[in-house]
């Protein structure tokens, strides 16, 4: 896991990660449900879907945009485990920790409050 000035100075540099944005329903999405409410949907979307030791469809489980959380993982490389790898340094082939999952969403609630 990443000091999290340096993990965005790092994605800040990134041409990918960068061209991720909030579409308006996203945004309107997150301010009617609030911040809150959202990092609920990921604490559930990482337990589901990247916390396992083994992901059939990794590298895909995270649809590119129908939530503010799926937009955010791409944004910041928390979309699926070879990601959290090469960005995070998060190893593969284990279950996540709970600390690592609270690291995920620590991650994407500092990307998501930087559009609210």
């Amino acid at each position: 896991m990443r000091d999290l000035d340096q993990l965005f100075a790092a994605l800040a540099q990134s041409t990918f990660r960068t061209s991720f944005e909030l579409r308006a329903k996203d945004l309107a999405y997150l301010r009617q449900k609030g911040l809150s409410t959202v990092l609920d949907h990921a604490e559930d979307f990482i337990g589901k879907r990247l916390a396992p030791a083994s992901i059939d469809n990794d590298g895909k489980q995270t649809p590119m945009r129908g939530h503010p959380v799926f937009v955010a993982q791409h944004a910041t490389a928390c979309c699926c485990r070879g990601c959290l790898q090469k960005w995070h340094h998060i190893p593969l082939g284990r279950a996540l920790t709970l600390a690592e999952q609270a690291y995920i969403v620590v991650v994407l609630e500092r990307w998501l409050q930087d559009r609210v």
